[in-house]
């Protein structure tokens, strides 16, 4: 019976492929947007993603997100440390400064000072040089998309001088890093250096990263830093959903996306409903000669389901792929508001849910007409 139920589904081409189009077209909509919304939140979290030898962030009390510098006095680094389990904790500071290259052009960029001694914080991913080569006088390292930003066109080349806040930098490296979620060149440099490119403030410690001990848990550590000193202190994976739940529970940026992926949900339902809907109309005679030879209501079920989930597993499988193949060429292309995006398997979970219920609305909507059908009619 399956095979007389593909022979069916497949009897018209035109309507066959306008079902698969229609779930393939929604799968698209659901699966790009939900991955282009969980991107942006991953960028949201650039700088936490990339320094993950902390086990835990220590901030301000007051300290909402990432990006929500309130800085701290020196001191602060001091109380940290002679917290029982710290087996070491050191200074970081984040500000945006502005970027002035040779041709006097200015740039926003964000600009990370890493811990003089142990460089901690510095990015792993090296390009070109050295995150050692800090050490070297006025040294800075530069990523590799905002180095494309401040020199556009031109090849990456070491010993290029910038100007910040008028004091000089030279660029002695270049690496990669998790896109932020401001296209900024994101700029490294030790922490001493970091405070004559930063404008001047009273205080300039925005962040203390803390290694646990061995065999320390980083939760009952966080929480003893947060008692002994009065600070915020919360482990990696504590302080990444903090951020991300930040953006969601005080941006637009969940309702805009969610607009999307439900429209492309209800797009989907209706072409492919409307579609299977008008396909077993059409076949309504060859349902009801079934039913007068005697196939059950329960085989005629059967049938449909099967259809259903043919159609249903092709238009899922080619929605998921498109989405899949836009950001690989988005990767390739070097496009720097995409880079770092793809389908993640929670985002190809929740589109086959979606495409499922898709597929059922649209199987509801024949079934109805094929039970109640009367063998009798066919003939008449």
């Amino acid at each position: 019976m399956n095979w007389l139920a593909w022979r069916m589904l497949t009897g018209d081409r035109t309507k066959y492929l306008g079902i698969v189009f229609g779930v393939a077209f929604g799968t698209v909509l659901i699966a790009q947007q939900m991955a282009i919304f969980v991107g942006l939140m991953r960028r949201t979290s650039s700088q936490i993603i990339d320094i993950s030898a902390a086990d835990v962030w220590v901030m301000d009390l007051k300290q909402q997100n990432l990006d929500d510098i309130r800085p701290m006095p020196d001191g602060r680094l001091y109380q940290v440390r002679g917290v029982q389990g710290v087996d070491w904790a050191v200074r970081l500071s984040k500000s945006m400064v502005r970027v002035r290259t040779p041709n006097g052009d200015f740039l926003q960029s964000l600009l990370i000072g890493v811990d003089d001694s142990s460089f901690a914080g510095a990015p792993i991913e090296m390009i070109k040089g050295s995150y050692l080569d800090l050490r070297r006088p006025d040294g800075v390292i530069i990523d590799e998309d905002g180095y494309k930003r401040l020199f556009p066109g031109e090849t990456i080349k070491l010993g290029q001088a910038l100007d910040m806040n008028d004091r000089r930098a030279i660029i002695v490296g270049t690496c990669k890093v998790t896109p932020p979620f401001q296209t900024f060149p994101v700029v490294y440099t030790r922490y001493s250096q970091a405070l004559q490119y930063a404008p001047p403030e009273r205080n300039s410690l925005s962040f203390i990263l803390v290694k646990a001990a061995p065999g320390q848990s980083h939760k009952a550590l966080a929480e003893r830093i947060a008692k002994q000193t009065g600070l915020k202190a919360l482990t990696w994976d504590d302080f990444f959903w903090m951020n991300v739940n930040w953006f969601i529970n005080n941006t637009g940026i969940p309702i805009n996306f969610g607009i999307t992926v439900t429209l492309g949900f209800i797009v989907g339902a209706a072409i492919a409903g409307q579609t299977f809907y008008l396909f077993t109309i059409e076949n309504l005679k060859q349902f009801g000669s079934l039913k007068a030879m005697g196939v059950t209501n329960i085989r005629l079920i059967g049938m449909i389901l099967f259809q259903a989930v043919v159609v249903g597993v092709m238009g899922y499988g080619i929605g998921l792929g498109m989405s899949a193949l836009f950001f690989e060429t988005m990767e390739r292309s070097g496009h720097p508001d995409m880079r770092g995006m793809w389908v993640p398997w929670q985002v190809a979970t929740l589109s086959a849910g979606a495409v499922a219920i898709i597929i059922v609305i649209a199987s509801l909507l024949s079934l109805r007409r094929v039970l109640v059908l009367e063998p009798a009619m066919v003939f008449k």
